[in-house]
């Protein structure tokens, strides 16, 4: 039995970064040759980015978990090599003390070898229940890379989602900068009030704050990133800009949801194996049979001369077991059956799971599908609506107050939106991780 596990290899192609440059009037020369040249020394040096996809390639060769279900399996392979091997032949001598004296002279030693042999059929029940086990084994690994496939999405995109809100409260806090500004210009000019400018104070007091905690909130979340992919905690994590938009079809997971899944397939395998242990433990209430040969040293005898004289006997021999305490055979049989039935249980139980764990995530996914259309159009309006009420202010210096309120809806907008976002990815890679559709397929 081969094992159908190939080893995954990295993807070194280096990706290509892209720089935008904004042309104006004084981009000189020796400006354009100068940042040239630092872009060319910037792309050599660092010119590849890791995608999602490497970073689970480089989970699966480098994760010590996931290894160790692999070695799992590879032990599991030896011992089906082991079961279907016969048991070890007998070897004995023995040394008459006293000679027995028979017609051709005594007999001085006896040598004897045998080989046991099982009832027929038995050495294949064993390769069979011990190979169904080494596949459960591997439909288990299986299962495990798959799994260790979702968490590290499920850490990535948490990832992506602090690099979207530092984005959105640095921009807030760049636009309450400018409303501070205008504030203050219209309290100066006499049309504005001074608790205007207090109130944007608290604001960005409140924002810089909260750009702190987002902040700080990176290290915890590369250093479970990393732990995944067994790196150094502090390596860097590049993470992408903006997330791919995912087509989800409808049913076509669910149709492969039951057919795909490896825990389900462990439990098939395994009943497999107690199927094959039952036949095992029926072969071994039989007898066994023996093959020998016995080769017997005799001496001369000196009192007489006969034909054959000091001549050694070989004698073939043929024995065979009596198995009359079949109790402990027929426990075994029984044992095997209620395994049978109980992975058979539990297979029932998972599928069960399966179906009500994908019900329910399809229902988040069209949630979160729902919530993102809805973010996007309120952020829409509340922008709109927004510059509406910034024009009004600069003309009148009134209502600032409803200014701060509509940039504040917005900023939860935006960051809601993100979180849907976030959330609505996480649960296609549950999907995708019960379904077993993974990288490698």
């Amino acid at each position: 039995m081969k094992s159908s596990y190939k080893k995954l290899e990295i993807d070194r192609n280096p990706l290509n970064a892209k720089f935008n440059v904004t042309k104006n009037s004084s981009f000189d020369p020796i400006r354009n040759w100068t940042i040239t040249v630092l872009l060319v020394i910037f792309t050599g040096f660092h010119s590849f980015g890791q995608s999602l996809d490497d970073y689970l390639k480089i989970a699966a060769e480098n994760n010590p978990g996931l290894k160790g279900s692999y070695k799992e399996f590879e032990a599991a392979l030896q011992k089906a090599a082991q079961i279907r091997s016969l048991p070890d032949p007998t070897l004995s001598f023995g040394y008459f003390i006293s000679p027995v004296e028979t017609r051709v002279g005594p007999q001085r030693a006896r040598l004897s070898l045998n080989q046991m042999f099982p009832w027929f059929g038995t050495l294949k029940y064993y390769g069979t229940g011990s190979e169904a086990m080494a596949e459960a084994k591997f439909q288990a690994f299986t299962d495990a890379k798959n799994k260790l496939y979702f968490k590290v999405i499920s850490a990535y995109y948490p990832l992506y989602e602090l690099n979207k809100f530092i984005e959105i409260e640095e921009q807030n806090i760049e636009i309450l900068k400018n409303y501070k500004t205008l504030a203050t210009s219209q309290f100066s000019n006499g049309n504005g009030a001074m608790v205007d400018v207090l109130r944007v104070d608290i604001m960005l007091k409140d924002a810089e704050t909260n750009l702190g905690i987002l902040e700080k909130q990176r290290s915890p979340l590369v250093t479970r990133f990393n732990n995944l992919l067994n790196r150094e905690e502090e390596e860097p994590v590049e993470v992408a800009n903006e997330l791919e938009d995912v087509l989800v079809q409808e049913d076509y997971r669910r149709d492969s949801l039951l057919e795909n899944n490896p825990t389900l397939q462990e439990f098939d395998f395994k009943i497999k194996a107690s199927h094959a242990n039952e036949m095992t433990a029926a072969s071994q209430g039989k007898p066994k049979i023996g093959v020998g040969l016995d080769y017997v040293i005799i001496g001369k005898r000196e009192d007489m001369m006969v034909d054959d004289n000091g001549k050694n006997a070989l004698m073939p021999m043929v024995s065979m077991s009596l198995p009359i305490f079949s109790g402990k055979y027929q426990a075994a049989k029984k044992e095997a059956k209620l395994m049978q039935e109980a992975y058979q249980f539990q297979k029932e139980e998972f599928e069960n799971e399966l179906l009500s764990t994908y019900d329910q995530l399809d229902f988040q996914v069209s949630k979160q599908q729902d919530l993102i259309r809805l973010y996007e159009a309120q952020i829409k309006q509340t922008q709109q609506s927004l510059d509406l009420l910034y024009t009004a202010y600069s003309n009148s210096g009134k209502s600032f107050e409803d200014v701060l309120q509509m940039q504040q809806q917005l900023l939860k907008y935006q960051k809601l939106k993100v979180s849907a976002e976030t959330a609505l990815k996480i649960n296609i890679a549950e999907i995708d991780y019960i379904t077993a559709k993974t990288l490698d397929q």
